[in-house]
């Protein structure tokens, strides 16, 4: 099948991914702004994996508010990944090269910050990557996120494309591509070795599955 555009999700696909402990120690950092001192690892789960009910719920027991305290935790995460994207512990995959020289439009949609988005790309010089989306830093890009196919409509609506393909290494990489109708790629690196969608409670099925990007260019032939 001829694809017009190539579309890729971030973390695990073109960055290694952050490190765990720097987005709970960003929602820490989100509590202590707001005099939380010793807030539960519910609590900081609920922000490290957030949905809208749970920062809301989180913000209302502690009688704050649920915009400030998700604005504080964003901005903390932003920093924390700047700093390891700069000291070189948030780095791109060297498979990266092998897709540089694609002859169709390339584009990022990630569920991460865009401004994380926009330092990676300006960081590590990804030309040829326009657009690139990343949520907004406000309760509004939780909802936004994948699987919700907001950010990857946005971005095919931009290059106008009509049969782009998305490459993800998570079910909500694919399911969002399910969603709106087009071919899927699963990008099984080491950290997926053993990922089953049935986890998450999804059972649907990528269009390909690779263990690199250095497979990606035999697909669009």
């Amino acid at each position: 099948m001829e694809y017009d555009a190539v579309i890729f999700d971030n973390d695990g696909v073109l960055t290694t991914l952050t490190d765990h402990e720097k987005l709970r120690r960003a929602s820490a950092y989100a509590f202590e702004t707001h005099g939380v001192e010793d807030p539960t690892r519910d609590d900081l789960e609920t922000l490290f994996s957030p949905t809208v009910e749970g920062v809301h719920d989180i913000a209302n027991r502690y009688d704050i508010d649920a915009d400030s305290l998700w604005a504080a935790r964003e901005r903390a995460a932003i920093e924390e990944q700047r700093e390891a994207i700069v000291s070189g512990e948030k780095t791109l995959y060297g498979d990266v090269t092998t897709i540089t020289d694609l002859e169709v439009p390339r584009a990022i949609v990630s569920n991460n910050q865009h401004e994380t988005i926009e330092t990676i790309v300006d960081y590590f010089d990804l030309e040829g990557f326009d657009p690139y989306y990343g949520r907004e830093p406000t309760i509004a890009g939780i909802e936004r996120k994948k699987p919700t196919p907001y950010y990857l409509e946005n971005a095919i609506d931009d290059m106008g494309c009509s049969n782009p393909l998305y490459v993800g290494d998570s079910w909500v990489d694919v399911a969002v591509s399910e969603t709106i109708g087009i071919d899927s790629v699963f990008l099984r690196r080491s950290h997926r070795e053993a990922y089953q969608f049935s986890q998450y409670g999804f059972d649907g099925e990528p269009t390909y599955e690779i263990a690199g990007l250095d497979g990606l260019p035999a697909i669009l032939d």
